[in-house]
């Protein structure tokens, strides 16, 4: 016969909260310091984001996507044109418009990026912990998923 798990006190689950959400920025920020990919403002990562998960689209879809005007999401696209981020094609469908996409150059940048920040967390993995840690860890990653998906 199984008993419930002892009840946790509403404090201390605030503090938890608290603790997991100070972490989890420090982990991004430190992430970050190990592969610099550029300074973008927050609609530029949403662009980049978008275009490489759902692949090309036009200035109207991304900023329909992003709940932004055409206009303000051209003079995003810009200067990540310019940065040689994202290019553009006519559109095979309506050559009125432009389809835009990652660049080859912008995905090796992100590709090396993933790698070093995974590397950095693989060795530190490796070296500062136990395996009896290294297994938490890999509980507690399987709980972090289970959170993010609730």
């Amino acid at each position: 016969m199984s008993h419930p798990p002892p009840s946790v006190p509403p404090e201390a689950l605030h503090a938890l909260a608290e603790d997991l959400r100070v972490l989890a920025g420090k982990l991004v920020r430190r992430l970050r310091e190990e592969s610099y990919v550029g300074n973008f403002t927050p609609s530029q990562v949403q662009v980049l984001n978008l275009l490489e998960r759902e692949g090309p689209a036009t200035v109207t879809a991304l900023a329909r996507a992003q709940g932004m005007r055409p206009q303000s999401m051209g003079e995003t696209l810009a200067a990540l044109k310019a940065a040689g981020f994202v290019s553009g094609a006519p559109d095979p469908n309506d050559g009125r418009q432009t389809v835009l996409s990652l660049t080859p150059a912008f995905r090796k940048k992100v590709k090396a990026s993933r790698a070093a920040r995974e590397d950095w967390l693989y060795r530190t993995i490796q070296t500062h912990f136990s395996a009896a840690e290294q297994q938490q860890l890999t509980t507690g990653v399987d709980l972090l998923k289970r959170l993010i998906d609730s």
